[in-house]
């Protein structure tokens, strides 16, 4: 598994997708929080928090992960080395997680330079230090889990197309669904709106984001990411035999 993930992460990097992932990602957020007029922008909603950046980054992190994870297997389908990957001495779990691990920690890498929003945020808050800190970390983490469902998505969609193009637009549309469409669906549910919700990655990433990890936020993403890992695993499964 750790040598499936670091041949991706070199991958990644030895070509412009790493690189513009990770520049695109930080561009976007910056222009959006520091630069465009808008309610995103921070400067000009007169509360030193980083509230806009957590409403923000799921919706660009919906077209910047499948991106990274298109290529996964449909890439190695294309080029006919998913039979030699599958005889490998890995089992097809260890394979599917390395794969998962790889992209996951791209992603990582490209969150990890927006934690200087924390101190920007802090020095400008009055007094200064005005920040709330588990608000903040509960979001972040509440991100992280969020990158782990929609990695695990785009990689099972990067299984059902050789065309890198196809499963981009699938893994786009599944994430979509899972971020904001239960929430859609539950506008129009009188009397079941709270349960439809609860299926939904928004109704479980808000939750984090008010600072409190609870365990039922956990066990979603967590399910959420296990459940398409395991149908990537059985599609990989019924590749082989």
């Amino acid at each position: 598994m750790k040598s499936i993930a670091l041949r991706e992460i070199k991958s990644f990097f030895g070509s412009p997708i790493g690189y513009l992932v990770i520049a695109l990602f930080l561009l976007l957020n910056g222009l959006f929080l520091w630069v465009f007029d808008g309610e995103y922008n921070i400067l000009q909603s007169g509360f030193a928090d980083l509230s806009p950046f957590f409403t923000l980054a799921p919706w660009i992190l919906i077209f910047l992960i499948p991106a990274v994870t298109m290529r996964s297997f449909s890439d190695e389908k294309k080029q006919g080395t998913i039979e030699l990957l599958l005889t490998k001495p890995l089992s097809v779990w260890q394979i599917v997680n390395g794969k998962f691990l790889g992209a996951f920690l791209l992603i990582v890498i490209a969150l990890l330079p927006t934690l200087i929003y924390i101190y920007v945020i802090s020095n400008l808050g009055l007094p200064e230090g005005n920040i709330d800190y588990g608000s903040t970390i509960g979001s972040y983490f509440g991100l992280l889990f969020l990158v782990a469902a929609y990695t695990a998505i785009g990689i099972f969609t990067s299984t059902l197309s050789e065309n890198q193009i196809v499963a981009f637009l699938l893994s786009v549309f599944l994430c979509f669904t899972f971020y904001y469409g239960f929430e859609g669906i539950a506008a129009d549910m009188q009397g079941f709106e709270d349960a439809i919700s609860r299926l939904g990655m928004d109704y479980h990433f808000k939750s984090m984001s008010r600072g409190v990890i609870d365990t039922r936020d956990v066990l979603y993403f967590l399910s959420v990411a296990f459940l398409f890992l395991s149908v990537t695993v059985f599609k990989l499964k019924s590749l082989k035999s």
